[in-house]
């Protein structure tokens, strides 16, 4: 396990990262460094370089000489992560319209045909299959919206949210509204209309803090 130490730490951070958002290390998992360095193929080093910026993005808490779980995400920071969601989310596509491509159209449109199919499969489905491609979808905008600041800012309450596997828990209703905020939101980019699009995305995220809610009521007092 040698090779450069900065490579190294992308392909551990890459690697847990995704074990995370797979679900393949659950929230509250310990995460133990020997075992990252087998999985990951690194030493120690990168894989304590790779923690310290999940614990950053908030995936991820670091505890002195208690070593490093998946975070456990309490019902108040969900909320004020969706609060934030929606603020940088809903600005990001006002710019992303006057910026979108016909080729990231394009790719939107394909996205948005998979995640319609996968949403009619098994929640095991669901859940290995549609963060991979919701979050393309999301990045495209993101990516378009051409602020590295708004996407540095971004990428802290987008993906804390997908830990939960949460579009397991939407009802059918909620999952055909937020299939069809994807279309309208491709309709918005398509007619370049900035307000349009920020509105659909305002709603898109606050739809899906409300179908959280009522998929899992015992969270919430």
């Amino acid at each position: 396990m040698g090779g450069d130490v900065s490579t190294a730490g992308e392909r551990a951070y890459d690697v847990i990262r995704a074990g995370i958002l797979s679900g393949q290390f659950q929230p509250g998992a310990r995460l133990k460094e020997e075992e990252l360095t087998e999985l990951c193929e690194v030493s120690r080093t990168p894989v304590r370089e790779a923690l310290r910026r999940l614990a950053i993005e908030g995936l991820v808490s670091v505890t002195p000489n208690a070593g490093a779980q998946v975070n456990i995400i309490t019902p108040a920071e969900l909320e004020e992560i969706y609060v934030l969601r929606a603020m940088l989310e809903s600005h990001a596509a006002g710019r992303a319209a006057l910026n979108m491509t016909p080729d990231a159209i394009a790719r939107l449109k394909v996205l948005a045909d998979e995640m319609e199919r996968i949403v009619l499969g098994p929640p095991e489905v669901i859940n290995r299959d549609f963060t991979p491609a919701n979050s393309e979808f999301h990045k495209i905008i993101l990516d378009a919206a051409m602020s590295p600041r708004l996407s540095a800012m971004a990428s802290l309450v987008v993906e804390l949210p997908l830990i939960l596997r949460t579009l397991s828990r939407y009802s059918a209703d909620d999952r055909h509204r937020s299939m069809a905020h994807h279309r309208e939101l491709i309709e918005a980019f398509s007619a370049k209309d900035g307000a349009w699009a920020a509105a659909v995305m305002k709603s898109h995220i606050h739809a899906a803090f409300q179908a959280l809610v009522r998929g899992d009521p015992s969270r919430w007092g």
